[in-house]
């Protein structure tokens, strides 16, 4: 799988539509997180192409909210990425906002942790650490499981995209709170000049 796009030509035209910070850690978050997951499901060859994905699925919602996944088909044809990667993008609405079905793994895995690393994170804020590490997978459930927390982040979604990729619920929340451990630093390094 080719991007025709360097990572750091992805994160240029991300920055050219998203400002917040808030925007711009959940892109990378994202990034690193679909490069953990390219390791562990034996994609290493294609981490990059998972990546770059990751980076790139919100690129339109920060400035049009209202038509996700369906502008960023534009920006990211006049940011001249192929068509693939497009495709990738915008299978993460599917059933939302968007009627391309997620077919390829890293497709099915974008889906299934958009909305829980929205979760993990928002969990993490609450923690006197403010951090991923110290957290245990039986908060992380208690969490999941609190209507109230984090209202935002659709529990349902989560639960579809762990039935797309046959997991367990467990395993798909097991995983993806390591992965966010695992790039933590990393995120938090690149971060810096973005939050104030």
């Amino acid at each position: 799988m080719k991007t025709d796009i360097t990572r750091d030509e992805a994160f240029e035209l991300f920055k050219k539509y998203n400002k917040e910070a808030f925007h711009i850690r959940h892109a990378i978050t994202l990034e690193k997180v679909l490069m953990w997951y390219a390791n562990k499901l034996g994609y290493e060859g294609e981490r990059e192409y998972w990546g770059i994905v990751g980076l790139l699925h919100d690129i339109d919602f920060e400035l049009y909210p209202d038509e996700h996944c369906k502008k960023a088909v534009d920006l990211l044809k006049e940011g001249g990425v192929n068509e693939s990667v497009i495709r990738s993008v915008c299978s993460h609405g599917y059933g939302i906002c968007s009627d391309i079905k997620p077919e390829h793994e890293m497709e099915k895995v974008l889906f299934a942790v958009d909305e829980l690393t929205g979760l993990i994170n928002a969990a993490a804020l609450m923690r006197p650490s403010k951090s991923t590490k110290d957290m245990e997978l039986k908060s992380l459930k208690k969490k999941f499981k609190s209507k109230g927390f984090a209202a935002g982040c659709d529990r349902d979604i989560i639960k579809r995209g762990a039935e797309m990729l046959g997991m367990e619920l467990n395993d798909l929340l097991k995983d993806t709170l390591e992965a966010m451990k695992d790039c933590e630093d990393e995120i938090d390094e690149m971060m810096i000049g973005y939050e104030g």
